[in-house]
């Protein structure tokens, strides 16, 4: 497997982080992938399951689905994964079944994070397949995405409670 200095992995963070771009503006929840094999980006995914309406269109799953069919095989051994948030317990699994060996990801996944924050999925003896992680890489860029994801949505859907209550109460006064 290839190592990469700092500077690389964080270019190829970087690249995930322009992958979760394409999941916001399309009011998706903003988490971008790359597969990266000898130093080159295989794959690429980033969130699209209401574009698609397919529960399981994650970033992982598109990037893998895409370092599949660039390299003609299931099997995406020698290649590390760079994903801007925890991966959930699906995309850990899909992870350890297409033998990715390196998982780099940038912020914790509290709520569904299967590699570290709720399972070890990733990491657990119990499995045939384990992999080598790492976490935290421009962690504060990657959460920020997020949080600023969430909290315009609470902001939109409590102007939208606003305008229902107004338009209510202005309803009655006529």
């Amino acid at each position: 497997m290839a190592y990469y200095s700092q500077e690389e992995k964080e270019f190829f963070m970087r690249e995930a982080l322009k992958e979760a771009e394409k999941s916001l503006v399309k009011a998706e929840i903003p988490i971008g992938c790359v597969i990266v094999k000898d130093g080159k980006i295989i794959g690429r995914g980033h969130n699209a399951r209401e574009e698609l309406n397919q529960a399981i269109m994650h970033a992982e799953i598109m990037a893998i689905n895409e370092a599949n069919a660039h390299e003609k095989n299931w099997r995406l051994l020698e290649t590390s994964l760079f994903v801007t948030i925890e991966p959930c317990v699906m995309c850990s699994g899909a992870i350890g079944l297409a033998r990715i060996p390196h998982v780099v990801f940038g912020a914790p996944n509290q709520k569904f994070g299967g590699a570290g924050s709720l399972y070890q999925i990733l990491t657990d003896q119990r499995l045939n397949h384990r992999v080598e992680l790492e976490s935290g890489l421009l962690e504060a860029e990657c959460a920020k995405m997020m949080q600023d994801f969430f909290r315009q949505g609470r902001l939109q859907k409590k102007e939208a409670k606003r305008l229902v209550k107004e338009q209510a109460s202005s309803g009655l006064a006529n």
